[in-house]
């Protein structure tokens, strides 16, 4: 099975990281990952999005015009993609910096507050993993315990960010989970 999942928003929201940790807790599972950004004519501030696909098989190409899962961080990505989630897909809407919902009825919509969950943690900068474990939890593209261990490899110099990420990631999880049992 082949998932295709687009992550966009602006530079300093943290959708590299994103990538680069889900595409990590893939080769942990022995998937087949492949991991492409693509960067705006700014850095922090200007729009920013990668593309990750997941496979049992080996991937030809990290080239994606329409993917399983895409995550809309800001307005300006959930314009530019929600168009390129196919059919029964999953769109994840920051909920936080988006306060408008998807023109879309045939896919999967879950809206995550990851300012708020961030917040509540005491630090904002945990708001992707918010984001990113509402991701696992709504599609269980990988195990959280492979997620953790790649979060841990990824974030190895900054060890006192590890515990309040896997917070966040367990709390979009959470809420993820939840939306889908409705």
């Amino acid at each position: 099975m082949t998932t295709r999942i687009i992550f966009a928003g602006f530079g300093g929201q943290g959708v590299m990281l994103m990538g680069q940790i889900l595409s990590l807790a893939g080769m942990l599972e022995g998937k087949h990952v492949t991991w492409m950004p693509s960067y705006g004519p700014e850095m922090r501030g200007g729009t920013a999005n990668c593309t990750v696909v997941m496979s049992d098989e080996e991937v030809a190409s990290p080239v994606t015009e329409k993917a399983e899962v895409v995550v809309a961080m800001n307005i300006p990505s959930l314009l530019k993609f929600q168009d390129d989630v196919i059919p029964n897909g999953f769109l994840f809407i920051n909920q936080s910096v988006i306060d408008r919902d998807s023109n879309r009825t045939d896919i999967n919509v879950i809206k995550v507050p990851c300012n708020e969950i961030a917040d509540e943690l005491g630090n904002l900068k945990v708001s992707n993993m918010a984001m990113l474990g509402a991701v696992v939890g709504g599609t269980d593209i990988v195990s959280t315990d492979n997620l953790f261990k790649a979060l841990e490899k990824k974030l190895g110099s900054k060890a006192s960010m590890i515990e309040i990420n896997k917070q966040a990631v367990m709390k979009g999880y959470e809420l993820a989970k939840a939306s889908l049992v409705k």
